[in-house]
């Protein structure tokens, strides 16, 4: 399911390089937009993660740097059987931790040190065991190249509103009224953005918690640590946070004053502490 997802995914921007082209350019405008769309699904698919560390400045980080972090995921990845991710540092303060790569083979597993010093043992092994059960469930890939195409999305909406600002006039003289299709996507490309974030990103949120607490054995402990990581990004957000892959992280890392958090990529935290309490109450080690 999460191939064909990715799928449609770089198709859709393929499309919508295609339609913007057009109407920039007419024929030649989509010349140029069916290359550049190609060199942008060949970026997101081999470098999207790459990019993603980056935008946070990590760096990865060896077993003598972090022999607890190491001790935690070599036990978990006996009990997924998944391989060895990449383990990266992330130099906030801000507690938080997400998943990357292409597939398991090729996965990094990304975490502040804020979360570091926040968290006990039994904590983070339930958020490293989510951040798995998103290796496992193979929605790495799919959720970077969201980032990646949610960045670009609102990157064409941008360069839409500056080409009307300053071009507008002229061609609406020239093109009977083209500004339209500029206004067009200033306002949709937002929120295109926000939707595609929401339909990939809150059912496998739901999905990871589950499997995460299958994989540490211990639902409880991965409630207990989303309630602190959650209090802990209110008092401490992280400042550069980037809405285009909010979704990513295991709590939302914008501020609680955002206005983008109308429109969280994350389920409501109460529902998914309920429901690792459910899974408690049923049976699952705590």
């Amino acid at each position: 399911m999460n191939t064909l997802k990715t799928v449609f995914l770089m198709t859709a921007m393929m499309v919508l390089f295609l339609l913007v082209g057009q109407a920039v350019g007419g024929r030649t405008g989509m010349t140029y937009a069916l290359i550049l769309s190609l060199g942008m699904n060949f970026v997101m698919y081999w470098f999207s993660d790459k990019i993603v560390l980056m935008t946070y400045g990590a760096r990865q980080a060896d077993e003598q740097e972090l022999p607890r972090v190491y001790r935690i995921v070599r036990e978990l990845i006996t009990r997924a059987e998944l391989p060895m991710p990449k383990i990266y540092l992330i130099p906030s303060a801000t507690p938080n931790a997400f998943a990357t790569g292409r597939n398991p083979g090729h996965a990094a597993v990304a975490l502040t040190e804020g979360i570091l010093n926040l968290l006990s043992d039994d904590e983070l092994s339930g958020v490293i065991g989510h951040e798995l059960a998103h290796v496992k469930h193979r929605d790495i890939l799919t959720g970077t190249i969201v980032a990646t195409m949610v960045g670009t999305i609102t990157f064409i909406g941008r360069m839409a509103g500056w080409s009307l600002f300053f071009f507008g006039g002229s061609r609406g003289d020239r093109r009977g009224g083209g500004g339209l299709g500029e206004l067009f996507m200033i306002i949709l490309a937002p929120l295109a953005a926000v939707l595609i974030q929401l339909a990939i990103s809150r059912s496998r949120e739901f999905a990871a918690d589950a499997g995460g607490a299958r994989i540490s054995g211990k639902p409880l402990s991965l409630a207990n640590a989303l309630r602190r990581l959650s209090a802990g990004v209110e008092r401490n957000p992280m400042l550069n946070a980037s809405p285009s892959s909010a979704h990513l992280f295991i709590v939302n890392p914008l501020s609680g004053g955002s206005f983008l958090k109308l429109f969280s990529t994350h389920p409501p935290m109460e529902e998914r502490i309920a429901r690792l309490e459910a899974l408690a109450a049923g049976g699952v080690m705590s």
